[in-house]
């Protein structure tokens, strides 16, 4: 060997080591769902969707209204604007009580719960005194203000049960008497049935259904068991099956669920039109205030049917926008629900959630052809200022409860200017993770709001 000859050693060969085998490429999809996740999870997700979700669907109605009242105020020789004038104005002064209510504490808000029923009942029996309450379309539930200007306290009913309703099962919780069922229904369903009975007074079903699903959704998150639950919806399922019976205008309404022709009597009118109206609309709509439909054929096409306008105008991407904003608001108000400990919080936000989920669904429903005209608007979108204020007052609240979690007091806490900041925030609770999501029907609470 050529070593040996020389008397040098061999020398030994380097052998490269193999190289590192390259990590796998991440997944898009994995990466963006992670990313979604992780944004989901921050502690003002909550606060933001409820606060933008809310304001980005009463803009986009102020400016559906608008396009879809002017046929009707020209048919009724006034200005083009004239319902936009109006509803612009309500929203102004439902912004102001949105400000108001997110910046309450919650003691207040459980403070004035007794006072809104109250104001609600005497109102609500007052349009039944002949000479003050008035007509419209039919239903016997408004209080002529003077002018042009009318109110419908049934509208405050809703948002007078879900704060009541609130206290009361938080106050039974905070003594442990919710396992006990005549506590549980004692005075919340007579109370709520009390509401019902001076709604049916003046005709409006459409209202009565959503107060019904705001009871439900409250004994729900009360922990009602099974059985009792079932009660409560036979007895309420028994009692809308005798008052649909009754009225032949309510059996027409439930006649037209799907309906594609008018039918001889053209008692499926609006229904019918309405789906004419989201069927012209394609993909992206015919263009803003473009609408055939409301030149006459659609009636109601500013208030109860201005999601059939909106498919027509704006398409398929416009209708699903909405869908998404209301879905993004829903989504919010369980969150919020779920991850609080007050219990007063816990009820008053799925009343909330439960009350503008269900009436957006009713009114979607039926423009759809998927359920009867229940003759409800759709929650911050459709005109009427009745309807607008309480609406934006419970916006407010669940605004107020979602700045109130302790994950998202730190976050903003943070975010205020470091000469505006108090000594002692920041530091540990900035470090404080978001509380894990539990089910919004759970055990009794450590922290309460306070008794009245």
């Amino acid at each position: 060997m050529s070593g040996s000859r020389t008397g040098r050693p061999p020398v030994p060969r380097t052998v490269r080591a193999p190289a590192a085998p390259r990590p796998p490429r991440e997944n898009p999809f994995v990466r963006f769902s992670t990313r979604a996740r992780r944004a989901w999870d921050r502690p003002l997700t909550a606060y933001y969707l409820i606060l933008g979700g809310s304001l980005l669907i009463t803009v986009l109605g102020l400016v559906m209204v608008y396009s879809a009242s002017q046929i009707t105020a020209l048919q009724m020789s006034l200005p083009g604007s004239y319902f936009f004038r109006k509803q612009m104005l309500a929203a102004v002064i439902g912004g102001v009580l949105l400000y108001v209510a997110c910046r309450m504490p919650v003691k207040l808000h459980r403070a004035l719960a007794y006072p809104i029923l109250a104001g609600a009942v005497f109102l609500m029996a007052l349009v039944q005194v002949p000479g003050i309450g008035m007509a419209v379309n039919g239903n016997q539930n408004w209080i002529a203000l003077g002018g042009s200007f009318q109110i419908q306290p049934s509208e405050f009913g809703k948002l007078a049960l879900v704060l009541w309703g609130a206290d009361l099962l938080a106050r039974k919780q905070d003594r442990n008497l919710l396992a006990q069922w005549k506590h549980m229904l004692v005075p919340l369903v007579p109370v709520a049935f009390l509401l019902l009975g001076l709604i049916m007074l003046g005709g409006d079903m459409g209202t009565a259904i959503i107060l019904t699903a705001v009871l439900f959704g409250l004994l729900w998150l009360a922990g009602a068991p099974t059985r009792l639950f079932v009660g409560v919806l036979g007895v309420a399922a028994l009692l809308g099956t005798i008052l649909i019976q009754s009225s032949s205008n309510r059996l027409d309404r439930f006649r037209c669920i799907g309906a594609t022709e008018m039918g001889p009597d053209g008692s499926c009118w609006q229904a019918v039109h309405g789906i004419y109206a989201l069927a012209s609309g394609g993909l992206f709509g015919s263009g803003l205030g473009a609408s055939v439909e409301k030149w006459g054929q659609l009636p109601e096409a500013h208030t109860d049917f201005i999601f059939a306008v909106t498919g027509e105008e704006l398409g398929l991407a416009g209708t699903l926008s909405v869908l998404a904003l209301f879905a993004a608001l829903g989504y919010a108000g369980i969150r919020v629900a779920g991850r609080t400990e007050d219990p007063f919080v816990r009820y008053a936000a799925g009343g909330v959630t439960t009350w503008i989920t269900a009436q957006a669904v009713i009114n979607i429903g039926a423009v759809l052809g998927l359920l009867p005209i229940a003759g409800v608007p759709l929650p911050l979108f459709s005109y009427g200022g009745s309807a607008l204020l309480p609406t934006m007052f419970a916006i407010g609240l669940m605004i107020a409860f979602a700045r109130d979690e302790p994950a998202a007091r730190a976050a903003l806490a943070m975010r205020q200017p470091r000469f505006g900041r108090k000594r002692g925030t920041g530091g540990t609770a900035s470090n404080r993770s978001p509380r894990s999501w539990n089910t919004m029907r759970r055990r009794a609470t450590a922290r309460s709001s306070g008794e009245r």
